[in-house]
C-alpha cells in the first residue's frame, strides 16, 4: 500500500488554495498544524484523522513532518506547514484513502510531479533568501516499485540513473547503508574508541536481523519489537548491564536516523533500561596496598610507576595510557590529560610522584609515557589495547601472585587513595569542607557526584558509636 506522506512533502509548483470547506460528516478531519507552542527546538508537523471503515470512527493517522524542522523561524515553518496542510487536504478530497490500496493513485501523482521536476515555490510573505538557502534541491532518479519497471521519482541529492538505488528507494533506506551512514555522522563527535564500540554493537544487530528477520531489507521496517527481542537475546547471552549498553548505543544511532529523516521516529528511547547492580572494584586495605607496592618494587618497577599515577594523581588507568611526554609540565609540576568527563583536564603532580620521574626535558614530546618495555617510547597500537595490556600485566604479576579475584584491579588503587585522602582530611575539618577540598583533587564536577562516589567505595564511615549502644 502506497503512502500519502511522500506526495504531501514532495516539492512541486502551481499550488492553489482550496476554495471549499469539507462537507458535513466527511471521511476525514481538517488537517491541523502542531507547532509545539512556538518551540523551535521541537519538531512541528501536520496531523489529521481518517474515518475507519470498520468502526466508523475517526482514527489518527501518522504525523507529517516533511522538512519543516530545517526552517529556523516561526514564519517560515508556518508557511511550509500551511503548504503541506493545503496539499494534504487537496489529496484527500481527490480520493486518497489510507485504508485502501492507493498504488494507482500514488503512481499517477508521482508521474505528474516528476514530469514537472520543479522545486517548492514559496509564497510572497516568506523570506526567499532563507528558503533558497535551506531548501534542498531534488533530482529525478529511477526507483523501484513492486511488480513493475523502475519509475521516475524525486529523491533528495541524487542524480538521474536507472535501476534500483540501494540507499534510498520508495520503501525507504537499506539497513546496512543507513546504519553505516549514521555511524559515519558520529565521526568527530565521539572518540575513536567509542565509535569502534558503536560499530561493533551495530554490526551485531545487523547480523541478528539477517539471521532472524530475513525479509527485513529497509531501515523503516525495523520495529521496536525486533530491537527488544535482540536486547533480550543479549541479556540472556551476557548480562543486563551489557544489554543496557547496547540500548544506549542504539538510541544514539537511531536518533541520527530520525534527525536525517531516514526513519520517522527513534523508538529506542521508548525501550526502558533494566535496573542492574553496578559492579565496582573493591578498595585495597592499607596493608594490602603496601604489600603490593613492596612486591612491585622488586619485580616490576615500570608497572609500579604506572600504578602510582593512578594512586597519587588519581587518574583512571586509560588516562594514564593517554599520557605523552608533552603532557608533563616539568616547570609547573602539572600534567594535562583527556578525561572521561571533559576534553582536557589539568592536574598537579604531587612531589611524592614527581620525584620518581626521570628527566623528560630532552625527550620527544610525542612519545608515550608508558610502553611495555620502557618509560617514554613508541607504541603503535590502539588506546584500548594499551589499557588492556597493563590490566593483563597487573593480573599476571600481582593478582595471580596474591590471589585476588575479579573484584580487584588497577582501578582499585584510585578508590584506595581517594579513601585515604578523605579520611585524612575529615580528621581536621568538617565533612563538607573535606569534600570541597577533595573535589579539586579528584576532578568530580559536583558535590553530589563526589558524595555518591564516596558512598559507593565506603570511604564515608561513622565514628565509633559504642557509647550509643
Amino acid at each position: 500500500m502506497q503512502s500519502i506522506y511522500e506526495l504531501v512533502t514532495l516539492d512541486c509548483q502551481n499550488e492553489h488554495d482550496l476554495e471549499h470547506d469539507l462537507e458535513h460528516k466527511t471521511k476525514f478531519s481538517t488537517p491541523k498544524i502542531f507547532d509545539a507552542k512556538g518551540d523551535l527546538s521541537k519538531r512541528w508537523y501536520i496531523y489529521f484523522s481518517y474515518r475507519n471503515p470498520r468502526t466508523g470512527k475517526l482514527k489518527r493517522m501518522k504525523n507529517i513532518y516533511g522538512k519543516a524542522h530545517r526552517f529556523k523561524t516561526k514564519e517560515s515553518r508556518y508557511s511550509v506547514l500551511n503548504l503541506y496542510k493545503r496539499r494534504l487536504l487537496k489529496l484527500l478530497k481527490e480520493g486518497y484513502n489510507p485504508f485502501e490500496d492507493n498504488t494507482k493513485f500514488h503512481s499517477q501523482k508521482l508521474k505528474v510531479i516528476s514530469q514537472k521536476s520543479t522545486i517548492l515555490q514559496p509564497k510572497q510573505n516568506m523570506n526567499q533568501t532563507v528558503l533558497d538557502s535551506q531548501q534542498p534541491k531534488f533530482d529525478a532518479v529511477d526507483i523501484y516499485q513492486p511488480n513493475s519497471q523502475p519509475k521516475t521519482v524525486l529523491v533528495e541529492g541524487l542524480k538521474k540513473k536507472t535501476g534500483v538505488d540501494e540507499l534510498a528507494t520508495s520503501k525507504g533506506h537499506a539497513i546496512d547503508e543507513a546504519l553505516d551512514r549514521a555511524l559515519l555522522l558520529k565521526t568527530n563527535i565521539v572518540s575513536k574508541t567509542t565509535l569502534n564500540d558503536y560499530r561493533s554493537r551495530i554490526n551485531q544487530l545487523k547480523k541478528w536481523l539477517k539471521a532472524n528477520n530475513k525479509d527485513i531489507i529497509y531501515c523503516n521496517q525495523i520495529s521496536k519489537k525486533m530491537v527488544v527481542e535482540f536486547l533480550n537475546y543479549i541479556q540472556l547471552k551476557t548480562s543486563a548491564r551489557n544489554r543496557n549498553n547496547y540500548r544506549t548505543v542504539f538510541s544514539s544511532i537511531f536518533q541520527i536516523l530520525e534527525d536525517n529523516e531516514i526513519i520517522e521516529k527513534n523508538f529506542i528511547s521508548q525501550i526502558k533500561s533494566i535496573k542492574t547492580q553496578p559492579k565496582r572494584n573493591k578498595t585495597y586495605s592499607i596493608r594490602e596496598q603496601e604489600a603490593i607496592f613492596e612486591y612491585l618494587e622488586v619485580n616490576d618497577q615500570l608497572l609500579l610507576l604506572y600504578i602510582k599515577f593512578v594512586s597519587y594523581n588519581l587518574l583512571r588507568p586509560i588516562e594514564v595510557c593517554r599520557l605523552r611526554v608533552k603532557d608533563i609540565n616539568l616547570e609547573e609540576k602539572k600534567l594535562q590529560v583527556q578525561a572521561k568527563n571533559k576534553i582536557l583536564k589539568t592536574k598537579i603532580i604531587p612531589d611524592k610522584l614527581f620525584k620518581e620521574l626521570p628527566d623528560l626535558s630532552k625527550m620527544d614530546g610525542e612519545l608515550l609515557l608508558f610502553t611495555p618495555d620502557k618509560l617514554c617510547g613508541h607504541w603503535d597500537t590502539e588506546l584500548i589495547n594499551r589499557r588492556n595490556y597493563f590490566s593483563n600485566r597487573f593480573k599476571t604479576i600481582v593478582k595471580d601472585h596474591f590471589g585476588y579475584n575479579e573484584n580487584y584491579g588497577l582501578y582499585s588503587f584510585r578508590h584506595t587513595f581517594i579513601t585515604k585522602l578523605y579520611r585524612a582530611m575529615v580528621k581536621n575539618s568538617s565533612p563538607y569542607n573535606a569534600k570541597s577540598e577533595l573535589m579539586e583533587i579528584t576532578g568530580h564536577t559536583t558535590m553530589t557526584a563526589l558524595e555518591k562516589y564516596l558512598r559507593d567505595i565506603d570511604a564515608q564511615l561513622p565514628e565509633d558509636y559504642s557509647n550509643l549502644l
